[in-house]
């Protein structure tokens, strides 16, 4: 089986009730966690890579190791190029085999935006590959995502109409209080989510795909694994999984997931080495890291996205 878009994946899933996992990779063990936990589950997928994740492991080796992955699973697999800021990228990418790419113009203007999303529009449904862009800001840090509070951006409900039907894009990732990062909220205040405003948005776009950046729960368990061997994360907060579940049964077709994938990397690693200091193969290490991978994203699958038995 070939990589696939995400366009029949959105379809199925804005009709079901139920969101697809895209999970951020970089390395084997990350992309072989994700993938053996969808499996077990038999659940579609999109792996997707950020500019940085692409500098870091080379385009050719993630292209190899994505293609492993369908071998070794037979999944409905889709390649998502996140948070793209430029149209070179975007073309790099597609031209590379990806079969989605994010272009992110949320920095710019309305109109700004607009022209240069409809760019890669252009370039890519040409080529059969499908596009999906932001409106409203996100705050956070993330790879080369960096957006302050006083520079984020509710998305504003009266623009995605003219925005969708002016670029063709062919999914919409909005702001409604997510972000990007471990730190999503200040202690001592309560995680919410602007569910009018995706509501708004759903009324305006029927039937029109909608995607959450920056989802990643932040799981204390984790957290605290790093904390409690030698790591340093006071008040790492993340958006609640039930809150996510929520958005997953509304017009919500994909939900982002980064930080929770190295959480349970970085805890897991921190605790082997804790526990085992003469130990230097890095395969007794990774192993654990990826078990705790695979653990995380299949409790996602089931728990969060609602995505099992759907491939």
């Amino acid at each position: 089986m070939p990589l696939v878009t995400s366009a029949e994946m959105f379809k199925k899933a804005y009709e079901g009730g139920y969101a697809i996992g895209a999970f951020n990779v970089n390395n084997m063990e990350i992309v072989q966690g994700i993938t053996e936990a969808a499996k077990e589950v038999n659940a579609p997928l999109i792996l997707q890579v950020s500019a940085g994740a692409r500098k870091y492991a080379n385009h050719t080796y993630l292209m190899k190791l994505v293609e492993a992955a369908i071998i070794e699973t037979g999944l409905p697999i889709c390649l998502h190029l996140d948070h793209g800021d430029s149209f070179e990228l975007c073309k790099s990418c597609i031209d590379g085999g990806f079969t989605s790419v994010m272009i992110d113009g949320s920095h710019h203007s309305f109109e700004d935006n607009i022209a240069l999303t409809k760019q890669v529009v252009d370039y890519a449904h040409a080529r059969g590959v499908v596009v999906e862009a932001e409106l409203g800001r996100l705050a956070g840090i993330e790879d080369a995502v960096n957006v302050s509070e006083a520079d984020a951006a509710f998305t504003n409900p009266a623009e995605v109409e003219e925005f969708v039907s002016r670029t063709g894009v062919d999914s919409l990732a909005i702001a409604i209080g997510t972000s990007h990062g471990a730190y999503k909220f200040k202690p001592g205040t309560k995680p919410q989510l602007r569910f009018d405003i995706l509501e708004e948005v759903s009324k305006r776009l029927p039937n029109f795909p909608i995607v959450l950046h920056g989802a990643s729960s932040v799981i204390p368990e984790f957290v605290d694994m790093i904390n409690g061997n030698g790591g340093k994360m006071p008040d790492a907060i993340g958006i609640p999984e039930d809150m996510l579940r929520q958005a997953a049964k509304m017009a919500v077709c994909k939900i982002n997931i980064d930080s929770d994938l190295r959480l349970a990397m970085t805890g897991s690693i921190r605790k082997y080495f804790n526990e085992h200091p003469d130990h230097f193969d890095p395969r007794q290490y990774l192993k654990p890291a990826r078990e705790a991978i695979k653990g995380l994203v299949k409790n996602k699958i089931v728990n969060v996205l609602g995505c099992d038995g759907k491939a």
